[in-house]
């Protein structure tokens, strides 16, 4: 290594150093401002609270057991939102239909295209569009109800909030599967489909979309596979053994399923699987 190499790597290290010490610094004032702003002095003052959140107030004027305060809450919202991806991607049509996909995409060997944002993102407006009428039960019969204040506390809210999200796992889930998280939970046998706990419907249901999901993912590798044998035979005979069988059947694979219409097919089925 030069001298001259050296000495731009010493000034790199530097001013790295020197922007994450700067970078760190900031972090620290404003972090010092917001606990400055929260204090009880500073929001004595009418005016200095904008916002309307005053975390040691809230946590001092809790009065009962029945009283949650604003910490609590905001605590509560961001933990909520941590497991928001977890909630769309388990209790929704999105586990199918990114596991499809992927399938598609491992059985067409086109290594990284389509890309894997192309794939997230087409799989949750699919989900958005699968999930809409179900969504819509729940703004209609749980969120604007308890907006206008028709429910007495929330539980009741979220309770009539889940009612259509549990029709839907209900109308997807195979009944072996319940059965096999009935007996571990070691549950008795429910009556009604109101006895069976959510607890229980999730992992059943989930379940359910990976066995579908992979029974598609079968059925779509077939004609794939019987295009990489023919590739593979011919090369084979033709005694080009060096020549990767998978450069060759890439080109005939993408046009076999352009020629299909395969995205029309594969995206209209897997629509209609949820209906």
């Amino acid at each position: 290594m030069s001298q001259r190499t050296r000495s731009d790597t010493t000034r790199f290290r530097v001013r790295h150093a020197v922007v994450r010490a700067a970078f760190l610094t900031l972090l620290g004032l404003l972090g010092t401002a917001a606990f400055v702003a929260l204090t009880p002095e500073a929001c004595a003052q009418e005016g200095e609270n904008p916002l309307g959140l005053n975390l040691w107030r809230s946590v001092e004027g809790a009065a009962g057991p029945q009283q949650i305060s604003t910490t609590l809450v905001v605590f509560f919202l961001i933990t909520v939102l941590s497991l928001a991806p977890a909630i769309l991607v388990m209790t929704t049509s999105f586990t199918r239909i990114i596991v499809v996909l992927g399938f598609l995409r491992q059985a067409m060997a086109t290594q990284q295209s389509p890309p894997n944002q192309v794939l997230v993102g087409m799989a949750l407006f699919l989900t958005f569009f699968i999930m809409a009428p179900t969504y819509q039960q729940v703004n209609d019969q749980a969120l604007q109800p308890y907006i206008r204040g028709e429910f007495g506390t929330q539980s009741e809210a979220i309770a009539a909030a889940l009612k259509p999200i549990r029709a839907f796992m209900f109308r997807q889930v195979n009944p072996r599967d319940l059965a096999l998280f009935i007996n571990i939970a070691r549950l008795e046998r429910p009556n009604t489909r109101d006895d069976l706990p959510t607890h229980v419907l999730i992992p059943a249901f989930i379940l359910s979309e990976m066995r579908k999901a992979f029974q598609i993912g079968f059925l779509i590798y077939i004609p794939f596979l019987i295009i990489d044998m023919v590739v593979a035979s011919t090369l084979m005979a033709m005694g080009m053994m060096m020549l990767p069988p998978i450069f060759v059947s890439l080109p005939f694979k993408i046009i076999m399923f352009v020629l299909a219409d395969g995205w029309y097919l594969l995206l209209g089925e897997l629509v209609r699987s949820f209906q």
